[in-house]
């Protein structure tokens, strides 16, 4: 069978799905620009040809545009009346409008929201069409130069636009109803019948793995473009509700159908979505998730009514202190309601479980949705998402090899989504035989097998589960002998997450594969590939897993350096030289950057860590870093690994700091600038910088100084 292509259709619209950012023409815009402009946007609207949903009405829409295009055809730029250019503009704006709805019914997709939406859609065209009506009202036709015949075609139009009833299709009517009895089955609890799944599947044409997936991804990037809107509850459930309709069906119904693309889609959602996990030491939350007022992560975001959004308690006390206007726009306030944003919540909740961020609970308060139908979006959603964790917990353990790599596939995709689905997972017993699939000796297997265990590893009883499992053994097998970089990568970042237990990094760090492991990864090169079929795109994604690899062992290194006793261990891998080469190498990678001076710093808090620094020759390059990166974050580590540097490193480290004279102005800006921590580091630096200074003056230096003498000799 031969594979579907995932990247043949058109680049997604970003426009979000019934919105119509249509734009009014100028007043001062020529007639025969707004004529060449109606021209080429009725042509588009009649371009406009497959539709999923609203057959009926997309083809009478479609027809009166075609009526409308002969009159606009039909038109002189150079004859036409000044008091005939407002209704065209008019008319224009209509046109707009109406390209975006039925752009989105034959959208891709977007064909089961859609349906869904078809009695609103319906509405939409019968209120578009009595616009139009009343536009061609207005048209001044007596004044227009054109022939009686195309004059009297746009007065049948005119007529019919304002009679034209735009009724729901039966058809849409019949399966929305369908997909809706679904969601209530599901909502009770019951399995829905496959054969009635299937038959809207039929008739929406979602005919493969593919397609469905594909309006799984529409639907999520439709709830993450609501994240900065004032959320509406029942939105929520409804796409909550299709999401895992649509997983249940690309799980359960596709089960074999087109899976020897899966791979290629792999790779795709690889690279856009995650597969290839690339963590950092720094969990600060996007500046979108902080409150404005307090700017700090926000636990129970409110939206007010000039739209801005805040953090509960700091909004209440802005206005409890009498204040009557927006903090971050100014605006007065029309009213002091404020509305939960559902779906922001959702988003800094999932960062905060994404990053092993806790924080303090919102005080309870009366809901109409708790427990964990709450987190899956509603309670359709949550036992859809049941019933599936179920049925590829049986094919993971049970299931031909086949099954049961698409099994742990659709796990890997699965738990990607949400705290609820990893949480199901874990509890149906998905992760002993994900464990059992990282010894196969197929690739493919591998990767969505550690794959899939990252994604778990990411919830606290995921964790647990693979080290009560014994799956540390194999993870690290697959960190040192994994049958591709792209597993090796993920196998590091998933002994990450698993730091995050505290009594686990000291598991981790015993373990002789654990850490030099790590370290060999830091090493890791890319090898040149001699296939004559090797192109550039193939080079750059073996460079991209290099690099992410990197990334995760050296924030792998970090989390196990959280336990002292593996201080040692990292600095006998050979950690600190290694390091040093990929910041050396690296400089334009910032994120990298910031990374390796984090796990530096770290490591320079000890005698023999500052000892390791100054053998690798990293002050040169410290300091180079320290003048040259922009990121605060970096400069605070490199402040931090300076002032070691000196504590442990002996005077003649001092002594070389103090001869560069860019460092001060570069302290005392950091104390202006920076991070409060970092500022604090920075004043600490300076002091011991104007003492050494002080005391070599006063030729105290080597007898009182309270520094010791260089451990290593500086040049």
């Amino acid at each position: 069978m031969t594979p579907n292509n995932p990247h043949s259709h058109p680049p997604p619209d970003p426009r979000r799905p019934l919105s119509f950012p249509a734009v009014h023409p100028s007043d001062t815009i020529s007639p025969a620009t707004l004529l060449s402009s109606l021209l080429t946007l009725s042509q588009s609207i009649l371009n406009t040809t497959t539709f999923f949903t609203q057959r009926r009405n997309a083809r009478e829409a479609t027809r009166q545009v075609s009526l409308l295009l002969i009159f606009l055809q039909d038109l002189h730029a150079s004859l036409l009346p000044n008091d005939a250019v407002p209704s065209l503009s008019d008319l224009h704006f209509s046109f707009q409008n109406l390209h975006f709805l039925l752009q989105d019914c034959s959208r891709e997709g977007a064909r089961l929201f859609m349906l869904l939406k078809s009695r609103h859609v319906a509405s939409q065209l019968r209120s578009l069409f009595r616009t139009i009506a009343a536009t061609l009202d207005a048209l001044p036709l007596h004044v227009i130069k054109v022939c009686w015949e195309v004059r009297e075609l746009v007065e049948l139009v005119r007529k019919q636009a304002r009679k034209v009833t735009f009724e729901l299709d039966p058809e849409d009517q019949t399966e929305a109803q369908r997909v809706n009895s679904v969601l209530q089955q599901f909502e009770r609890g019951i399995e829905p019948d496959l054969n009635a799944m299937k038959r809207t599947l039929t008739y929406l044409e979602i005919k493969t793995w593919i397609d469905c997936n594909r309006e799984v991804k529409f639907l999520e990037d439709v709830m993450l473009s609501s994240a900065s809107s004032v959320s509406d509850e029942e939105e929520v459930s409804l796409l909550s509700g299709l999401i895992s309709f649509l997983c249940y069906c690309r799980g359960v119904i596709f089960e074999d159908v087109d899976f020897p693309s899966l791979h290629e889609n792999s790779q795709s959602e690889g690279r856009s979505s995650g597969g290839s996990e690339e963590l950092s030491c720094e969990k600060r939350p996007p500046e979108d998730f902080r409150c404005p007022i307090s700017l700090e992560l926000m636990i129970d975001p409110v939206t007010t009514s000039t739209g801005q959004t805040y953090d509960r308690i700091s909004i209440q006390k802005w206005l409890k202190a009498g204040n009557r206007v927006c903090p971050k726009s100014g605006e007065r306030l029309t009213n002091t309601e404020l509305v939960p944003n559902t779906s922001l919540k959702r988003l800094i909740q999932q960062f905060c479980v994404d990053n092993g961020i806790s924080v303090a609970k919102p005080s309870n308060r009366s809901h109409h949705r708790t427990g964990v139908s709450a987190e899956a979006g509603s309670p359709a959603a949550a036992h859809a998402v049941q019933f599936l964790c179920w049925f590829l917990a049986r094919k993971l353990a049970f299931g031909t090899e086949e099954q049961q790599n698409k099994a742990a596939y659709e796990v890997r995709l699965l738990a990607r989504s949400n705290v609820f689905n990893r949480t199901c997972l874990v509890e149906v017993g998905t992760v002993p035989p994900l464990i059992d699939l990282l010894s196969t000796g197929d690739r493919t297997v591998q990767e969505n097998a550690v794959a899939a265990l990252l994604k778990l590893s990411k919830h606290s009883s995921g964790q647990q589960c693979i080290m009560e499992s014994r799956g540390l053994a194999p993870i690290l097998k697959v960190l040192n002998r994994g049958l591709s970089l792209e597993a090796r990568q993920m196998a590091a970042a998933t002994i990450f997450y698993l730091c995050s237990v505290k009594e686990f990094r000291k598991i981790i760090g015993d373990n002789p594969e654990g850490i030099p492991g790590l370290v060999e990864m830091i090493k890791e090169e890319r090898k040149t590939i001699h296939s004559c079929f090797a192109g550039k795109d193939r080079l750059h994604r073996s460079e991209d897993a290099i690099m992410c690899g990197k990334k995760n062992a050296v924030v792998a290194i970090f989390g196990l350096l959280l336990h002292p006793q593996n201080h040692s261990k990292v600095l006998a891998a050979g950690a600190v030289p290694a390091i040093v080469r990929v910041l050396s190498s690296s400089l334009d990678k910032a994120g990298l950057v910031t990374d390796c001076l984090a796990v530096l710093a770290a490591l320079a808090e000890t005698t023999e860590g500052a000892r390791a620094v100054l053998e690798a020759e990293a002050l040169h390059l410290i300091i180079w870093i320290l003048k040259s990166e922009t990121s605060r974050v970096a400069k605070e580590h490199c402040v931090s690994i300076l002032m070691s540097l000196c504590v442990h490193g002996g005077s003649g480290v001092v002594a070389f700091l103090v001869a560069e004279s860019s460092i001060m102005p570069l302290l005392y800006w950091i104390i202006t600038d920076g991070t409060p921590h970092a500022a604090k580091k920075a004043r600490s630096l300076i002091r011991v910088l104007q003492e050494f200074n002080e005391q070599r003056t006063s030729g105290l230096v080597g007898s009182s100084s309270v520094l010791r003498q260089p451990l290593i000799h500086m040049s």
